[in-house]
Formats: structure tokens, sequence, C-alpha cells
């Protein structure tokens, strides 16, 4: 199982999740309404710490074009999408900016994760999220289970330590944010034991 540790903020969170072997480093690019949002300047000095293993991810909602343009010169892997864009936008976007794409779904209902078979062709990842954006919400996790094992799942909601062993069977990535926050604040000592466990359980 992978791990994507999303909206850090800070070098010593970003140099945490390197050293403790996180897959997956998220910023919040552009989306204000989020206690997670880091300005450009802030963002363009977390992706100059070197990853190592690690992919850089921008999250972006709705993006315009004028932000994937500005945001496709940080050092970033990949841009996660949140809006309702057509595959063919999608695809113009990963290949135009040279970014990999995690498409992100927001899930209020079971239908909801038949989304995917629009992106499927041109997402790298397939983000499937709760419908909070900014906040931890849970939802079934068990819906993905349809999702075919050509999908690369990654999967989001309020994911918290106790679950890891049983969602190893149904995804291979998980984006975890809110359950290492203390305060809102990204909390050094529950990123570190969030990613021992994940090792543990990989071993």
């Amino acid at each position: 199982m992978q791990v994507k540790v999303c909206g850090l903020s800070t070098a010593e969170q970003v140099e945490t999740c390197i050293e403790y072997s996180a897959n997956f480093c998220g910023f919040i690019l552009n989306y204000k309404k989020s206690h997670r949002f880091i300005n450009y300047q802030t963002v363009k000095k977390l992706t100059k710490i070197n990853k190592k293993n690690t992919a850089y991810v921008g999250v972006l909602v709705s993006p315009t074009v004028e932000e994937l343009k500005t945001f496709s010169n940080l050092d970033l892997d990949y841009f996660q999408i949140y809006g309702d864009f057509y595959a063919d936008q999608i695809d113009e976007i990963k290949s135009k900016y040279n970014k990999k794409i995690i498409m992100a779904l927001q899930i209020k209902e079971e239908r909801d994760v038949l989304k995917y078979k629009t992106y499927e062709k041109v997402s790298d990842i397939i983000l499937f999220d709760s419908s909070g954006l900014d906040q931890s919400l849970s939802w079934n996790y068990n819906w993905i289970k349809t999702v075919p094992s050509s999908i690369t799942r990654m999967l989001a909601g309020n994911i918290t330590l106790g679950m890891l062993k049983s969602l190893r069977e149904i995804t291979e990535i998980v984006d975890v944010s809110g359950a290492l926050e203390t305060d809102k604040v990204k909390d050094i000592i529950k990123i570190k034991k969030f990613l021992n466990k994940i090792k543990r359980i990989n071993d």
C-alpha cells in the first residue's frame, strides 16, 4: 500500500514525509477556503526540497488556464484536479503542462464511483474522495470494489490508522490529511506514526 500525505505547509512536514517514505506529498495550490492552502512562494520553496523517491502533487480545484500555466512552473510530478472537465480537457492539460494526472472524484452515493469511466484513459491515478473537499468526511469505501484492478486507485475521506489493514484489500493508495492534524495543523508525531504503520503493513 502506498500513501499520500496531503495539505503540507512547512519544510519540516515535507522532510518528515520524505524521511519516513511517503510516496506522495500533496500541496493545496488554489483552494483558498481550505486551512491547508499555501501561497505560491511557499509551495515554490517546499517543492525545491530534495524529494528523493517521493512524488510532489499539486492539488487544484476547478483550475483556470492561468492557474495551470502558473503552477506548471513548479517542480510537481502530478496535478490532482477536482472539477467538471471532459476527458479531452484533462488529456490536453496532461500533455500541455507535462504533468501526470490524479483525477479526483467526489463520492456522495454509489453511482458517483462510475465517473471513473470518463477519465480512466487520460488519468494516471483516480482518486475517490468524499464530497467535503477540505473536510475529511467518511463514506462507504466498499463502493470502489467494483472498480477494475486495471485502474490505479487512490482513496480519501477521513482515513485513520485503524482502517489501513482493511483498506489494503480495496485500494493501492491512501490519501490522508485530517487524521494527521492537531488543531488543524499537521502533527509531526502523527505523520511519523501513520507512515510507520504503513511500513509495518507492507512488510
